[in-house]
């Protein structure tokens, strides 16, 4: 069973959004035309509170991009993007939201950010994503989305990690390339094993 991991197609991460991915609302339709080829398609949300710990404005002279350290780790400042219930938060509108079978939102504890689709950046606090694709049958992965360096990169390599024979589709994912990011976040992927297209 094969499931397409759909990472944060929203509105903010797309041009003209508070923290936008050059081309990010390129890969739309791309996206939508592979669906109709997994048993089972998950879309996952970033889904911030206002004042969220990772937003730059939470934090006293401190700029969007700069890093930090928070009690889990380094961690990059963002511009405040993705907040609840947000024009910015939802999925871009010409994504077929309609043929997920799950939406996993993320990022909602205030007090740590979450770029995996199963783990917050602690790396121990799951989503739940887990145990619904391991109750599902399922064992292959695809994924595709947004950022490249980011959600896309840390998810594929905890799915890797947990046993998933994994893919990421290139063509359809772009990248923040923040200071080398991206580079950086292919090397890992593939010595995580993760598949790149």
């Amino acid at each position: 069973m094969q499931a397409l991991i759909v990472i944060d197609v929203q509105n903010d991460f797309c041009p003209g959004g508070a923290l936008a991915v050059p081309e990010g609302d390129a890969i739309v339709a791309g996206i939508n035309s592979l669906m109709k080829d997994f048993d089972a398609v998950v879309l996952t949300q970033d889904w911030h509170p206002a004042g969220h710990s990772s937003f730059a404005s939470t934090h006293d002279g401190k700029e969007p991009y700069e890093l930090t350290t928070m009690p889990y780790g380094p961690q990059v400042l963002w511009p405040d993007h993705c907040i609840q219930g947000s024009l910015g938060a939802k999925f871009h509108t010409e994504l077929h939201q309609d043929r997920a079978d799950l939406i996993i939102r993320k990022g909602f504890n205030p007090a740590i950010d979450s770029y995996s689709a199963f783990f917050e950046n602690d790396h121990k606090t799951p989503t739940g994503l887990v145990g619904y694709l391991r109750t599902r049958g399922i064992t292959t992965l695809t994924m595709v989305g947004l950022a490249l360096d980011f959600c896309v990169n840390f998810s594929a390599v905890d799915a890797a990690k947990l046993g998933f024979d994994v893919e990421v589709r290139g063509d359809l994912c772009r990248a923040i390339d923040l200071d080398g990011s991206l580079a950086a976040a292919l090397t890992g992927m593939e010595t995580a094993g993760v598949t790149l297209r």
